[in-house]
């Protein structure tokens, strides 16, 4: 065997909720559309899947929704379609479509890509990690040779982990060869596998203290906005790093330009701001520190087969008219 005979790996969904059960009664087969404009890669999904994809219509039972910026485009859809029962959204994240979300899942099945980008975005969040311990925002910006040795290694430490989707589980298998001690911030405190602990949302302020580096990939929800603020950076330690790749609502971003000033904590590598885009000139930019990458923990090229092969999954399961098999499913009460 040559070189050119072996494939590229590629990368691979990272699925968290197998045979969970609907919120809803299982979904009506029938025409799928894709809005708001069809791409081949996705109706080669769909057809690949043995669907049929059609424009909108009083016949359509799904949608493949491929704008993560206009829910509003989707609820006009909705209105004219009465008969759908099932949406594909295009991300995991699906904040921007929780008004939608809380008005049709009662009769409408939501999926979203969770679990679907975990591997881009988890190499990612290790990326900046890593950034942040060895003290890149620094040394990229420096202009003359350093004489202070700085950086720490990751080798050893304590990681908190706000989450635990897929982004999370792909995180923990990163951090592995590291041998870090991980605890898992969540909902349940079921155990979570790659982690020493899993613990509640409310007692997030117990085990922050402790924590060397702390990587949110947590939804955002109603519940969860600003989960970090003045004072959880005041309880963790100078030398501790933060690491947000899930929303900026979930930091509040004052408090982290403060924090940082003040020394509180040591840095912070983030794919996600509040504002979004962060503005030219914001406070953040210039914080000591503080690595800001522009919400390109994956980029279309890594999304967009990642996103057709949900979108055949989940088409092969409308299809099958039981409600089985169906992942990332949005649980409409929850809001993810």
């Amino acid at each position: 065997m040559t070189d050119t005979d072996v494939q590229p790996r590629g990368h691979r969904a990272v699925v968290t909720d197998a045979g969970a059960p609907l919120p809803v009664p299982p979904p009506a087969a029938g025409p799928i559309a894709i809005l708001p404009s069809p791409a081949e890669l996705h109706v080669s999904a769909v057809e690949a899947a043995g669907g049929t994809v059609a424009a909108l219509g009083p016949d359509t039972r799904g949608i493949v929704w491929l704008d993560p910026h206009d829910p509003s485009g989707l609820a006009a859809a909705l209105d004219s379609a009465p008969s759908v029962a099932w949406v594909q959204l295009p991300f995991a994240g699906v904040d921007a479509f929780a008004s939608l979300i809380a008005s049709h899942g009662d009769s409408v099945l939501f999926t979203s890509a969770k679990g679907a980008y975990a591997e881009p975005v988890a190499e990612h969040a290790l990326a900046l990690t890593l950034a942040t311990l060895r003290v890149l925002p620094a040394r990229a910006r420096a202009r003359s040779w350093a004489t202070k040795p700085e950086g720490v290694s990751l080798y050893g430490r304590s990681v908190v982990v706000i989450g635990a989707g897929g982004i999370a589980l792909e995180y923990l298998r990163l951090l592995a060869p590291f041998d870090v001690d991980v605890t898992v911030v969540r909902r349940s405190s079921a155990p979570v596998p790659g982690a020493a602990r899993t613990v509640t949302t409310d007692q997030l302020d117990e085990v922050l203290p402790t924590a060397d580096v702390v990587m949110i990939a947590a939804a955002m929800t109603s519940g969860t906005s600003k989960l970090f603020g003045a004072h959880q950076f005041s309880i963790m330690q100078p030398s501790a790093r933060l690491v947000n790749i899930a929303r900026g609502g979930l930091v509040d971003t004052d408090a982290l330009v403060d924090a940082l000033h003040a020394g509180e904590i040591a840095g912070a590598g983030v794919d996600v701001t509040d504002p979004e885009p962060l503005p030219d000139g914001h406070p953040l930019w210039d914080a000591p520190g503080a690595i800001i990458t522009p919400h390109q923990a994956d980029t279309p090229e890594m999304v967009a087969p990642l996103l057709a092969e949900r979108v055949r999954v989940n088409v092969a399961a409308f299809l099958g008219g039981a409600g089985e098999g169906f992942v990332g499913v949005v649980d409409p009460v929850a809001g993810y």
